[in-house]
């Protein structure tokens, strides 16, 4: 019989090392899918404390609830969201609803809208020259849910509804100069109103879905309804580009790019030529908002635990993650409403919770912040 020499078996300080290395490359692992990899303080950066409170779920109605916008305007809080019976793809049958609250705790419906043969999408708030508009983007559905092969980015048209006191609205209403359009976030500077309208190159027939040859325009109005063409944010892989204007008229944009990384964008009037820089990460639905003395983006994350909403202090063209909500599924588009340069709200959506029945639910949810150092 042939010996065969039995196997040493490993020594315990080796083995030891071995599991600390381990460890060490499992801990990097979670910190990078936790953002935590960007330490402000190895930068020389400092940053605040965020303290997150009262997390809530303030909606849900049994159908899919999502895209969320935050805003007050005349003494009250405006909450916005598509609702869906069918869920999160192209369906007729979506609508989009306008809650209202005095005091961020009891909330009311008081207007709800849709567009026939199209399904309402994205909405976003406008406080624009003493009106509330909701501004949304429409996809044609016709009579049924469309297929994904039968998207067309072409038969895309912008929609609003509006009201000059938060009771009585006007809805929907065709926005001229937006057909063809994507619509997305809007914001205004010096009397006139700008949107991002997502759109094909030359408005091209071919192909049906969105390849690279997408747009990514500034959208200009005088009165909030009658677009034109001002500029463009991004001339290929355009996306979901939410802006902000400053003090002297130049334009600070987060811009998401289908599932690669994000990208920073600055650029001054007339806006013709932009600076654009790639970020660390992916962002859908991106959120750019000041509070106080500091820029804060938030959206959708890829992580190791699934998708995420996230916030992020925004410092030059870095990003530092400091909050991470509840959230998981189907979630993000986050809206957040400064009320002091300590204090704010904020809304997203999200599918880690389940019913009754164990079935996982899309619903809105809202939160306190607070800045504890600042």
């Amino acid at each position: 019989m042939t010996h065969v020499p039995r196997k040493q078996p490993l020594k315990r300080p080796f083995k030891r090392g071995l599991v600390n290395l381990l460890l060490v490359i499992a801990l990097i692992g979670l910190m990078k899918s936790r953002g935590e990899a960007q330490d402000p303080e190895s930068k020389g950066v400092k940053l605040p404390e965020v303290r997150v409170t009262n997390v809530r779920r303030v909606f849900y109605n049994g159908e899919h609830n999502a895209f969320t916008d935050l805003i007050h305007f005349q003494g009250r809080y405006f909450l916005t969201f598509r609702s869906c019976p069918d869920g999160h793809m192209v369906h007729p049958t979506a609508s989009i609803i306008i809650l209202s609250s005095k005091d961020l705790k009891k909330w009311e419906q008081v207007h709800q809208f849709s567009v026939p043969m199209r399904d309402t999408r994205d909405p976003h708030f406008l406080d624009f020259k003493g009106q509330l508009f909701v501004y949304t983007g429409t996809w044609y559905s016709g009579e049924t849910t469309l297929p994904p092969s039968e998207y067309d980015l072409n038969k895309h048209l912008g929609y609003a509804a509006w009201s000059g006191d938060g009771k009585q609205w006007h809805s929907p209403v065709m926005l001229e100069g937006t057909f063809g359009h994507y619509i997305w976030k809007a914001a205004e500077y010096e009397g006139k109103a700008y949107l991002c309208g997502r759109r094909k190159h030359q408005f091209d027939v071919r192909p049906r879905g969105e390849g690279p040859e997408v747009e990514s325009a500034m959208l200009v109005s005088d009165d909030g309804l009658v677009w034109k063409t001002a500029a463009l944010f991004q001339e290929q892989r355009g996306d979901e580009t939410v802006f902000q204007f400053q003090a002297d008229g130049s334009v600070l944009a987060i811009g998401r790019r289908g599932s690669d990384k994000a990208q920073i964008l600055r650029s001054k009037p007339p806006y013709q030529e932009w600076q654009r820089k790639e970020l660390d990460r992916y962002i859908g639905g991106p959120m750019l908002v000041r509070w106080g003395n500091r820029w804060v983006v938030g959206g959708r994350r890829n992580t190791d635990r699934g998708p995420k909403t996230s916030l992020c202090w925004l410092v030059g063209d870095e990003l530092y993650e400091f909050e991470e909500l509840p959230s998981g599924g189907d979630n993000s588009y986050p809206a957040l409403l400064p009320l002091s340069s300590t204090q704010a709200v904020m809304s997203w959506y999200s599918t880690h919770e389940k019913d009754a029945k164990g079935k996982s639910i899309t619903a809105i949810y809202m939160a306190d912040l607070e800045v504890i150092n600042p």
